[in-house]
């Protein structure tokens, strides 16, 4: 293991709180860097391994001293969706983008090795290019996609031999988590087949590509593993499946019913949408460079949630607005 120990933004969020207990499995150290806009009930708080530490990534000073010591800097933190963005659009920049450059010189003054960045999928936009690689233009459709994009450079530009950094544009993830989410994709879907015994879709001829949670952790600890030589200031898209919404309905009414046999057929209801969000990846290139390949399918994380909705793991899931970032956002009036 060439790296011991890990610092990660945004480490008590969705993705965080199903990547740390792997990281940890694995013998790494973790700290956790939030500002805990969810709590931090969804991390091993008692595993000696890790440290969380309540922060804000705009105070550069606190993050530069938080971050020493440790070998990975892994930078999930950020205002995450595009609603969630829209909600609070100057709070929104300060975290996304204006903070970032800052972030990446903290790190880099601190003494962090590799630095690795969670940027989106969704900076593409709109294509028509039936393999949308890691080279073809940012197009993005939203605010949130274009300030992801936009600090890709800023990273790169940043490198230096030791300051090796990395970028990956996940696919929208879906599966289960602690700190679960519901205003994703497939996981909506699947949360108002089983609860409200209906599935709606707005639209449904928008592709996405989409992304089992487990693999995005596994491409993350691959990220963090490979040598210099095949990381270093490369880009990589990471997506499994690229799908219509309304396939990835049928998708969903197909394993709930098989998982509730107690139910009766999940009505889909169609509804028109102006929401033209629609693009997909190609992710050839992690997989020729570094060996990685994801391994679970969207019916694997429906299949995955539904486990965890007969184990009553969800409180109010319709409602509860831990489990949506732009309810939670507004209760607790983010700034």
């Amino acid at each position: 293991m060439k790296f011991k120990s890990i610092f990660i933004t945004g480490g008590a969020g969705y993705v965080g709180s199903r990547l740390v207990p792997q990281l940890l499995k694995k013998g790494y150290k973790v700290t956790v860097y939030d500002i805990l806009y969810y709590t931090n009930n969804y991390l091993p708080n008692d595993n000696k391994d890790l440290k969380i530490i309540e922060g804000d990534i705009r105070d550069s000073h606190k993050l530069e001293s938080a971050c020493a010591n440790h070998d990975v800097f892994l930078n999930l933190a950020c205002i995450s969706n595009d609603a969630s963005f829209e909600l609070d659009e100057k709070l929104s920049k300060s975290v996304n983008f204006d903070s970032f450059e800052p972030m990446v010189v903290a790190a880099k003054k601190s003494g962090i090795k590799r630095f690795i960045y969670a940027s989106s999928s969704s900076v593409y936009g709109l294509s028509s290019e039936k393999n949308v690689t890691e080279d073809h233009p940012l197009v993005p459709l939203t605010l949130y996609n274009k300030f992801k994009g936009l600090c890709e450079p800023q990273l790169l530009n940043n490198t230096s031999k030791n300051f090796e950094g990395v970028i990956f544009r996940p696919a929208t993830v879906c599966g289960y988590a602690p700190r679960q989410r519901f205003d994703l994709s497939v996981n909506i879907l699947t949360s108002h087949a089983i609860n409200k015994k209906e599935i709606t879709v707005f639209g449904g001829k928008q592709l996405r590509p989409n992304l089992h949670i487990k693999d995005y952790c596994d491409a993350v600890e691959v990220l963090i593993d490979s040598p210099t030589e095949k990381i270093k200031n490369e880009i990589f898209n990471i997506g499994y499946q690229n799908m219509s919404i309304a396939d990835i309905s049928l998708c969903v009414k197909k394993v709930v019913e098989e998982e509730f046999k107690e139910f009766s057929e999940i009505p889909i209801k169609t509804v028109e949408s102006n929401d033209n969000r629609s693009y997909h990846i190609n992710s050839d290139k992690i997989f020729n460079s570094l060996g990685f390949r994801p391994k679970l399918s969207i019916e694997d994380a429906v299949r995955e949630l539904c486990v965890e909705f007969k184990k009553n793991s969800f409180k109010d899931p319709l409602n509860n607005e831990l489990y949506f970032n732009i309810k939670r956002m507004k209760n607790i009036q983010a700034k």
